[in-house]
């Protein structure tokens, strides 16, 4: 594991659990973001598992751009699996991952 904070850890955390209600309110929060992580031809390599990381890290909620998966809703829970994530949600060929900042959560779900 090469992280740069030394509290960080690089294995995954188990992910949150959600309601359906939480799940809908963060797909809401995540209508305006971009995607931050784009999943290539590769699929599902450790520099993705380490981007993904990084940006749950700095932001809670992302959103990943899959490159024409076969089976959307798999390859989309196989990223949330490998973040420690929850899957909020896929719209299209982008998937909605939510995992709760561990000192410092900034988004708040009812």
């Amino acid at each position: 594991c090469h992280s740069r904070a030394p509290r960080r850890s690089c294995a995954p955390m188990p992910s949150p659990a959600l309601t359906p209600r939480q799940r809908r309110a963060l797909c809401a929060k995540a209508h305006a973001l971009d995607p931050v992580v784009q999943l290539g031809k590769a699929g599902l390599t450790p520099g993705v598992v380490q981007a993904l990381d990084s940006a749950l890290w700095a932001h809670e909620l992302i959103k990943v751009q899959m490159r024409r998966p076969e089976d959307k809703k798999a390859e989309a829970q196989a990223l949330a699996e490998a973040a420690g994530a929850c899957l909020c949600g896929v719209v299209g060929h982008v998937a909605i991952l939510y995992r709760p900042h561990p000192e410092d959560p900034r988004l708040v779900i009812d």
